[in-house]
């Protein structure tokens, strides 16, 4: 793709997200944070899983890790979140990692929706202790590449698409 369609998309797609997000989105941006920054040290912490397991920063340890702050509620988060699915069937057999961070009002209400749609990847609630370990950038969906060697190596505010999202194996 030429830089100029690039640029384009990405202009398309921060005026859209800003026309049409709903009510809520104010009450979840309150504690955003901004991007990290490339080549910064990206610390992890345990973490409950949504299944009931656990999420340990061994587990990422050499590996590269994918952190994918979504909503239920969030529209560009509803198109993400299936080619985030297909990322994680197809790479996580490769050594990489995964680690969705909902924003929703509950734990239930996240669970219920990964059920619902048949989304597999490792997924926690971004309640109180969870937002203090992985504080959530500004923007949704928020899109974090944590390298294998525990930096920052790609930091997206809004959606990605498909391509994109496919683009992140090139970390693995």
């Amino acid at each position: 793709m030429n830089r100029f369609a690039f640029t384009r998309r990405r202009w398309l797609q921060a005026s859209a997200a800003a026309a049409a997000l709903p009510a809520r989105w104010a009450g979840a941006q309150k504690n955003a944070v901004p991007l990290p920054a490339l080549g910064a040290p990206y610390p992890l912490a345990v973490v409950p899983l949504l299944d009931g397991g656990r999420f340990e920063p061994a587990q990422a340890d050499g590996r590269a890790l994918v952190l994918y702050w979504w909503a239920s509620w969030c529209p560009f988060c509803a198109q993400q979140s299936p080619e985030m699915q297909k990322l994680w069937a197809a790479q996580k057999d490769r050594g990489l990692r995964m680690l969705a961070l909902s924003i929703d009002k509950s734990a239930e209400d996240a669970a219920r929706y990964l059920r619902q749609r048949g989304y597999t990847f490792p997924a926690v609630w971004n309640g109180t202790d969870v937002a203090r370990a992985f504080p959530k950038p500004d923007g949704l969906p928020v899109t974090v590449v944590r390298g294998k060697d525990g930096r920052v190596v790609q930091a997206e505010k809004g959606q990605l698409f498909a391509e994109d999202v496919a683009d992140l194996a090139r970390w693995v």
